[in-house]
Parts: C-alpha cells; sequence; structure tokens
C-alpha cells in the first residue's frame, strides 16, 4: 500500500476551524486541482489566512437562491471538498490566483459566528466505503476511460493520474467524474456518494454516453473531437 503522503495529511484539530470559500456550481473532488481566482476584498482576506497558515481551504457550493443573500453569508451545501494550496500568485491589485488541490470530503457541522470577512465552518471528515465494488465494473471503467484517452484531445495529460491512480477504486471515480461530467447537479452528487461502488455504477453509465458523443460527434468519429 503506498505511503500517504504528509501534505494530505489533515489533523482533527485542523477541522473545528476551517476557512470555507463558498462557489456556486462549483465541486471540488479528492485527488483534483482547481485553478481558482479571488477577488472580492473578503477573499483577498480569506487567501492571505490561508497561504499564511496551514493552506487549507474549503470548497462549498452555494445553494439555489444565494443571489439575494450573496453578500451575507447563503446557505451552502453541507458536504464540500477540503484542499490545500499547493501554488499561489498575489497579483499587484491584491487579488489572488491559487490552485487548491482537493484532499478529502468534510461536512459541515456547524460554522462559527463571524470574527473575519470570510466564513468559517467546523466540519468532520468523510471517508468513502470502498465495499462491494465489483471488480468487473472498475475494468469496463478503465476500458471507456481508455477511449476516451484516444478520442478526445487535449486530455492525455489529465488523465494520467486516473491511470496512476486505477488501483485505487475511490481515487479512480472520483478523477473521472471531475473530467468528465459536466452537470453540476451530477457532481455534487457524485462527492456526496461515499459508496465507491454507487458512484462506479453512476459512472460507467455516464462515461458511456461522453463515449459514444464524442464518438459519433463528427459522423462516426474517425478522427478525434473535443467535449465542445
Amino acid at each position: 500500500m503506498p505511503q500517504e503522503n504528509p501534505l494530505d495529511v489533515v489533523r482533527p484539530a485542523q477541522l473545528e476551524r476551517l476557512p470555507m470559500f463558498p462557489l456556486p456550481r462549483t465541486v471540488l473532488f479528492p485527488g483534483v486541482t482547481l485553478p481558482l481566482h479571488l477577488f472580492e476584498p473578503r477573499y483577498r482576506e480569506l487567501a492571505e489566512h490561508c497561504v499564511t497558515g496551514d493552506r487549507l481551504l474549503a470548497l462549498a457550493a452555494l445553494k439555489p437562491g444565494y443571489e439575494d443573500a450573496y453578500l451575507d453569508r447563503p446557505p451552502v451545501f453541507e458536504v464540500m471538498g477540503l484542499g490545500r494550496i499547493v501554488a499561489e500568485q498575489r497579483l499587484p491589485d491584491g487579488r489572488w490566483n491559487i490552485a487548491l488541490r482537493g484532499l478529502c470530503r468534510v461536512e459541515i457541522l456547524a460554522e462559527h459566528p463571524p470574527t473575519a470577512s470570510f466564513r468559517e465552518v467546523h466540519a468532520k471528515r468523510l471517508e468513502s466505503d470502498p465495499r462491494h465494488v465489483e471488480p468487473a465494473a472498475l475494468d469496463r471503467l478503465r476500458g471507456t476511460l481508455i477511449q476516451l484517452a484516444s478520442r478526445v484531445q487535449g486530455v492525455r495529460q489529465q488523465l494520467a493520474p486516473l491511470f496512476a491512480a486505477s488501483s485505487d477504486p475511490a481515487a479512480l471515480t472520483d478523477i473521472a467524474a471531475a473530467l468528465f461530467v459536466e452537470s453540476f447537479a451530477v457532481r455534487r452528487e457524485l462527492l456526496e456518494q461515499l459508496s465507491v461502488a454507487k458512484r462506479l455504477a453512476m459512472l460507467e453509465e455516464l462515461l458511456a454516453q461522453v463515449l459514444l458523443d464524442v464518438a459519433f460527434k463528427n459522423g462516426g468519429g474517425s478522427e478525434p473531437v473535443g467535449l465542445g
């Protein structure tokens, strides 16, 4: 079994007060690096707090209807991705570009009263359940991903982590979901689904449809095409 990277370790005490970045229609999966641009004053302060601290940042999706309360503390979905800032760039005008690499799923237990302009929460870590994964289903997903890698321009390099993680069904499903599932509702459902077997079943059907769309987009798929 591969050793855990020390940078992937999240201590229980760190979950007691996590800085949170709420965004509309955004999902962070474990094992995936997401580029983010922070420009509002409160999120500039958030970035400064994170990069000078332990670099952990929880990415939460705003619930529908957030627009009227966007400048306040609108509700977010309780299950979210926790990541670590692995690269950052502070721009001259105070804005930030960061790269946030997903570490794990967490669930909000409570939100702390405000002591800064950004939001902080107490959360618990959620672990994927690897039971009942069928090897045949895993092999079918790998086969679909290999076909997608040969047909979709610009994703072969992104697919490399998939095959490196192919012995870990949880990692495989998370990275596949991040790369190929566009629907926010489905992405959120996959994030909230702790059963790896159920995630695998969902992805098998979804990615088979993506493969069909790609293969026949240009009249039979004789040439590689992008996802558009």
